[in-house]
């Protein structure tokens, strides 16, 4: 029942997602393993979007790694390990909590000898800023770690760059590439090894753009409608000023009218984003609402159009509150 629940709410988070955002493009799906552990290490922009992704766009089923502070209560707790999330605890959570992590390890070590998959957004923590940054050794711990407790596995690293072509907006695209697997094959005393060819793969897919004139470079970028979650393309247009396949996304114009026709979802958005204190958060909670509130909105609409003396206003409003939608996904270029 639990695998059942499961898939059915991946299957409508990942039509929701695809409602959401205006492309999704899945690159590299060859390198996913079959019958192996895998530790999935991806870097980390988007907050909750970033697993949401992971879990409905590959068939691994994966289990997360989460920050242990949001499992604090009780009911909430016992629903993110039904999502398959487990907490780990980071030094500012406090020293003493920090070995509790040996107790989601051997969880996680369970989860990959059965040739399961575990997700590590290996950078610790997330940021907007495209660039990868510095790699945390808890991916390798589990590696070596599964290695000493369950000598016969040949547990695989799978690298994965998730990219946005803006973070906090709907109708935008996003980039999921799926590296070759990395093997765990040398001996623990070489973890740094292991870590740098993760992070060469995570580089070698990850728009990079330079923390000198960072912000002055990003805004040449949009201007010139580079395509934010292509790395060729970033790179070529940062060394030689031409773009090769300029994109665009929704209009600002197409975004306001979407708004005035899902005014509710929208008014919504702007009651929480007051007590949303990190913006990277802002596409996740914009994404929740939708998902929990839009079918609700336009079966009300519904409802207004069938049944009562505003049939005429409810029906207008529920066709243009999609085509606006529509609009908002698939943009002119």
């Amino acid at each position: 029942m639990k695998n059942l629940v499961n898939a059915i709410l991946r299957f409508l988070v990942k039509i929701a997602l695809h409602g959401y955002f205006r492309k999704i493009i899945v690159e590299g799906k060859e390198n996913l393993p079959k019958n192996r552990p895998v530790i999935l290490v991806a870097n980390h922009q988007n907050a909750l979007i970033d697993p949401l992704l992971l879990a409905t766009h590959t068939r691994l089923n994966p289990w997360f790694l989460t920050r242990a502070s949001v499992f604090t209560n009780g009911f909430v707790s016992s629903l993110l390990h039904f999502i398959r999330m487990l907490p780990v605890y980071r030094v500012r959570d406090g020293f003493s909590t920090i070995q509790q992590n040996q107790h989601t390890f051997d969880q996680t070590f369970e989860v990959l000898r059965k040739n399961g998959t575990v997700v590590i957004f290996a950078e610790g923590s997330h940021s907007l800023v495209r660039n990868l940054r510095p790699l945390s050794k808890g991916f390798t711990r589990m590696a070596f770690g599964l290695k000493e407790k369950y000598p016969e596995l040949e547990p695989v690293i799978l690298p994965v760059g998730l990219q946005f072509s803006a973070h906090m907006r709907s109708g935008s695209r996003v980039r999921i590439t799926f590296g070759k697997v990395i093997p765990v094959d040398m001996p623990p005393s070489q973890s740094g090894k292991l870590t740098k060819a993760v992070e060469n793969a995570l580089r070698a897919m990850i728009v990079d753009i330079p923390d000198q004139g960072y912000e002055a470079q990003l805004q040449k970028l949009i201007e010139n409608d580079v395509d934010l979650t292509s790395k060729p393309e970033v790179h070529n247009f940062l060394e030689t000023g031409n773009v090769l396949n300029p994109v665009s996304d929704s209009s600002s114009l197409n975004n306001k009218v979407m708004k005035i026709f899902n005014f509710p979802l929208y008014a919504l958005w702007l009651w929480k984003s007051k007590s949303v204190k990190d913006e990277v958060f802002s596409s996740t909670w914009k994404f929740l609402i939708g998902f929990v509130l839009a079918v609700p909105y336009y079966f009300f609409l519904l409802w207004l159009a069938m049944d009562t003396a505003f049939g005429t206003w409810g029906l207008t409003f529920l066709i243009l509150a999609w085509i606006t939608l529509w609009r908002n996904q698939n943009p002119q270029e």
